[in-house]
């Protein structure tokens, strides 16, 4: 009996080791899966060389950026643009040489922090995004305001703007902006609507990229079922028109694609969808007018066909914001900023507030 006992209690004793030693294991199973790699950082061993200009920030990081246009010296406006998701300083806008000379455009594009060659920020959030645009525009000696240009991802940067710096703003352009579907103001049944417009797959990512974003990275690599169709090729939430402009690209593709990312999917892709998809310090609809008496300094332009950020919910957003104004363009979609015509008329419509004769 005895014996019977304790070849029992060691069964059991061998058993809870095995259990243990089971659990650990897949705790640490699931923390190396959903921990992201490390990013390789520009000019560090085994990274992607420096070949651009950079200014080094307050705090230790360095941004990337380019100039185009007419030289400083000669600029009648300087404006900054704020490139979209998954693309890099190297996104230019689609309006014509000439008139950019006419107008006298100096335009300095960078790649946001994470991106291209411009350090990852593990505190990157809305307002770091706004506050690295204002020392990027102070270490370039821009003056004291500056034009701003933000596409779709990039908008949520120039909301930042709106917010913790609206002094240093001449004057803005949220083009096909993004939305976050969380943002306070917004009543939950056109929130909803808008929401279930998307795919079943890329409402899941959202939702984890807002609840979960610490497994963000694991839901969008692991290959068991879909995550975000963007990130998999799909074409399926472009329209027509956003289709035609695709195969114009693919004719003549990019020599900087790639770029972008090539520090890593988190500190880039993954990170700026947490930061806009998140929660904000601000609800953007609560935006007071940092313009009094001068309306209409800050515009949005959307595509009433675009099926990424869909037109209602800009709509709702112009109405909470009056003093913004609100553009929607028929019979184009989330590419309509590669749209040349557009382009320059945006450009017109925020420099010299030309009126586009097509809507």
């Amino acid at each position: 009996m005895r014996a019977w006992f304790f070849q029992k209690h060691t069964l059991e004793t061998t058993l809870r080791k095995i259990a243990v030693v089971l659990l650990v294991g897949i705790i640490g199973w699931i923390c190396q899966t959903i921990k992201p790699p490390p990013p390789k950082i520009c000019g560090s061993f085994n990274g992607p060389p420096i070949t651009s200009q950079r200014i080094k920030l307050r705090d230790g990081r360095h941004l990337s950026y380019l100039e185009s246009g007419v030289p400083k010296a000669k600029a009648q406006f300087k404006l900054i643009l704020v490139h979209p998701f998954g693309d890099s300083k190297d996104f230019y806008l689609r309006a014509s040489k000439e008139l950019i000379e006419e107008l006298g455009v100096y335009i300095l594009s960078f790649d946001r922090a994470g991106y291209g060659e411009s350090d990852p920020n593990p505190e990157r959030s809305v307002k770091s995004d706004a506050f690295d645009i204002q020392e990027l525009a102070d270490q370039l000696e821009l003056g004291s305001k500056f034009y701003l240009i933000g596409i779709s991802m990039g908008a949520y940067p120039v909301y930042g703007c709106l917010k913790h710096i609206p002094n240093r703003i001449a004057g803005a352009s949220l083009v096909v902006p993004m939305i976050n579907y969380w943002w306070p103001s917004f009543p939950s049944n056109l929130s909803e609507i808008a929401f279930k417009r998307h795919l079943l797959q890329d409402q899941w990512a959202f939702r984890v990229t807002h609840y979960a974003p610490q497994i963000l990275h694991w839901w969008l690599t692991q290959k068991w079922f879909p995550s975000l169709s963007s990130l998999e090729g799909k074409l399926d939430l472009f329209s027509i028109s956003d289709r035609e402009i695709l195969k114009k690209i693919a004719e003549n593709p990019d020599p900087h694609q790639g770029k972008g990312t090539q520090q890593g999917v988190f500190e880039s892709l993954h990170r700026d969808l947490m930061v806009a998809f998140g929660s904000w310090d601000f609800d953007p609809m609560e935006l007071k007018n940092p313009f009094p008496g001068n309306e209409h300094i800050v515009q949005i332009w959307q595509g009433y066909e675009d099926r990424i950020f869909p037109f209602m919910l800009q709509r709702y957003v112009s109405e909470r914001l009056p003093w913004i104004k609100y553009r929607e363009v028929v019979d184009v979609g989330h590419l309509m900023p590669y749209n040349t015509t557009i382009s320059g008329a945006i450009l017109k419509a925020l420099l010299i507030g030309e009126e586009p004769s097509f809507i």
